[in-house]
């Protein structure tokens, strides 16, 4: 039976005819027609046909320990510990960042019997992948497929044959393609109808399944919205792929907290952990450098001291940019705003050029204080000591507002060797006994005095 429809591609409304705005989500020109044709003898395959009915809450029985710890303990940190049995993972990058490169990873440095399926590469290519990263499990089995029906198939046969696959990796949600529907794979349809048989199996089997998906170039999951919503969790793995760090963040976890941040470094062998992240974003140098100042940073549960770089020049062309890396050029608009009116910096008619060191992008507004003393510093030419850190909110008045657990970014400045640090005057410390020198400013034209006296 032949069946067209239009879908809207960012949440996967259908509707009957075209339409320039989604009644659902209300973006427009999202919508595109698809012909389907459904084969109503074709069945999903799955474990068993067996009626269900339900339970009593307290007749459910379930494993004490549900998690499964992998060998990638930044991974494990982001989980809440581990994988979750018949949990769905949707991981979702930039192309070229190194989402492949972590799940083959992944798959070869355990000793589990692991499933990784292909829909991109040939098994020559992913064995010469192997190659670089190092072969340590010899159960790691590789099949280069798109078809869901013989990847559960194919499941189901080591299961019968008593040696079920403990983790399953699709690489990649958007190549696969179901016989149920005859649509080409990518489309809105289908990858609805493979993540719904991919979960169906996940749950009757309790076999944990990563999906690894693309994004568009606005930074969404490619597909339809509905996608994120089937899934368990949500993993986002970013960073420029100019620079080594990637940071693995959780968007959704249904079995834990989206507060932890996993840190990697890009090289030659695959994907490293980067055990302190403090230490290596910031340079090592003791060269005195203009519009350079070190910022205290929460990012999850980890604090990271990352370096500010700030280039403050005269507007040759007539409009003065305003240009950010790293840092949300909102955000930097604020506090150039703040400066100019609340505390008479003229810097409206300046280029103003930021960039957070490292590549990773950072949205703590404990920045803040780091960015005010870094743009200060290039545009009034003095240098700022680089024993010296930062950890701040700025508000609208020109105030330095209390962050949250303030003491955990001193012990991290101490430990990393920094003699001072400023924070601000609201911020309550319930310990005053610190190797770290720690000046409390209440206003950033108090900052600016103390700057200058060095």
């Amino acid at each position: 039976m032949n069946k067209s429809s239009f879908f809207c591609q960012n949440c996967g409304h259908e509707t009957p005819k075209w339409l320039g705005k989604c009644p659902s989500c209300k973006e427009w020109n999202s919508i595109i027609e698809e012909i389907n044709t459904i084969k109503s003898n074709t069945k999903s395959p799955g474990i068993s046909s067996e009626s269900k009915h339900a339970v009593l809450m307290q007749d459910i029985k379930h494993d004490d320990s549900p998690k499964i710890a992998t060998e990638d303990l930044e991974l494990n940190n982001v989980l809440g510990g581990g994988v979750v049995k018949g949990a769905v993972i949707l991981l979702a990058g930039e192309p070229g960042v190194g989402k492949s490169t972590l799940m083959l990873q992944l798959a070869l440095l355990g000793d589990s019997n692991i499933l990784y399926v292909s829909g991109e590469e040939a098994m020559t290519q992913i064995k010469l992948r192997a190659d670089r990263i190092g072969i340590n499990n010899t159960k790691c089995h590789i099949y280069s497929e798109t078809s869901t029906h013989n990847i559960l198939n194919d499941c189901q046969g080591a299961l019968t044959k008593g040696k079920p696959y403990e983790l399953i990796i699709i690489d990649s949600i958007q190549t696969l393609n179901s016989p149920i529907i005859d649509s080409a794979a990518g489309t809105v349809s289908q990858i609805r109808q493979c993540c719904s048989e991919l979960l169906k199996y996940a749950k009757e089997s309790s076999t944990p399944i990563i999906l690894i998906g693309h994004i568009t170039k606005d930074g969404h999951i490619a597909g339809p919205k509905i996608l994120e919503h089937m899934v368990d969790v949500v993993l986002h793995f970013e960073g420029d792929k100019a620079h080594l760090y990637r940071l693995l963040r959780a968007q959704k976890n249904r079995f834990g907290s989206t507060s932890n941040v996993g840190v990697y470094e890009m090289n030659e062998s695959g994907l490293m952990r980067v055990e302190n992240p403090s230490t290596i974003l910031i340079t090592n140098t003791d060269n005195k450098l203009e519009g350079t100042a070190i910022a205290s940073t929460f990012e999850g549960q980890k604090i990271f001291l990352v370096e500010v770089q700030s280039l403050v020049s005269s507007a040759v062309y007539g409009t003065p940019q305003r240009s950010c890396t790293g840092f949300n050029v909102k955000r930097l608009h604020m506090l150039l705003a703040v400066l100019e009116k609340k505390c008479g910096f003229k810097l409206g008619i300046k280029d103003v050029f930021l960039n957070i060191a490292g590549g990773i992008n950072v949205s703590d507004p404990s920045m803040d204080l780091a960015v005010i003393a870094s743009i200060l510093s290039s545009s009034e030419n003095f240098y700022i000591n680089s024993n010296l850190c930062f950890a701040g909110e700025v508000g609208l008045n020109g105030e330095i507002r209390p962050i949250k657990r303030i003491e955990n970014h001193i012990y991290e400045a101490e430990r990393i060797g920094f003699k001072t640090i400023y924070i601000s005057s609201y911020n309550k410390l319930s310990n005053n006994n610190f190797n770290i020198h720690v000046v409390k400013c209440s206003k950033v034209e108090e900052l600016h005095n103390l700057l200058l006296k060095g």
